[in-house]
């Protein structure tokens, strides 16, 4: 029997009902800080700690990419298998999930979507919720396959802005980006990347729901024109992945996130940094 196939990297509330106690399907809570669905999470949830055990907190960097082995080891304790078909969702609508689809992508699974709308659509609806329980989870067998520049360094972001086949994109507030809003972590510098584009995270999505794909491509298409290879930023590495998301719903392919973003580039150092719009 084949694996339960998904629609694509986004289902929205009525599928994921539909299909909830399927024997493949597991469902994760990817939110972070106050997004997380607790304490009345979707029915038979399980959460993707990412301010925890799924960040690599030997980094001083907030929410970096784990190694494969960390990673396989945490979602085998969630019960993630190889045939799994993961849901990922949270308490803002579509946020920090998104970075958890990309995390995976990265380790090689494929066999993942958002839930659009998150918690809010799912509780809007009327649908299963539970109180969190700690009932015992099978180890799952799932294997990591890592793909290699789906995360990216600043050396790989420094040769795309001097690329005029790539762009940039910054997912952070127009006053980050432009030096006029301080920064919400210490010790970081105002301002961009020289040649980035500006695209908020939040332009890409209506009440919490992704725009749709004709609608995604317009808004990047008229930043980054016919480029077609995108890397994207924001202040940590969680809602680039938004964008990234977006790309894909509007159909791009050649896409990597920057994991160290803002958190790194910002830092007292020799990479460059341009104020204004």
């Amino acid at each position: 029997m084949s694996p339960l196939a998904l629609p694509g990297p986004l289902v929205d509330v009525h599928w994921l009902a539909e299909h909830l106690d399927h024997p493949d399907l597991l469902v994760l809570d990817a939110g972070v800080g106050d997004h997380r669905g607790e304490p009345l999470p979707i029915s038979g949830a399980r959460v993707f700690d990412l301010d925890g055990a799924l960040s690599d907190h030997a980094d001083p960097r907030p929410h970096t990419m784990p190694n494969a082995a960390q990673f396989t080891a945490e979602v085998r304790a969630l019960g993630v298998n190889d045939r799994s078909t993961v849901v990922v969702y949270d308490g803002a609508g579509v946020y920090s999930s998104a970075r958890a689809l990309w995390m995976f992508r990265a380790m090689g699974f494929d066999r993942v979507a958002v839930l659009n709308g998150g918690l809010p659509a799912w509780a809007a609806a009327g649908l299963p919720r539970a109180a969190v329980t700690s009932v015992p989870v099978a180890v799952g067998d799932f294997t990591a396959a890592p793909r290699p520049g789906l995360f990216v360094d600043s050396a790989t972001v420094l040769a795309a802005l001097a690329d005029d086949s790539s762009a940039v994109l910054d997912a952070r507030t127009r006053e980050r980006f432009a030096g006029t809003a301080p920064e919400p972590r210490a010790g970081l510098r105002g301002g961009h990347m020289p040649g980035a584009f500006n695209l908020p995270f939040g332009e890409l999505q209506s009440a919490g729901h992704m725009l749709p794909p004709t609608e995604l491509r317009a808004r990047i298409h008229e930043l980054t024109g016919e480029r077609e290879r995108l890397l994207f930023s924001c202040g940590s590495g969680v809602t680039a992945c938004i964008l990234t998301l977006g790309a894909e719903l509007a159909g791009y392919r050649d896409l990597a996130v920057y994991d160290g973003s803002w958190s790194e580039w910002g830092l007292p150092s020799e990479l460059p940094v341009v104020t204004g719009s």
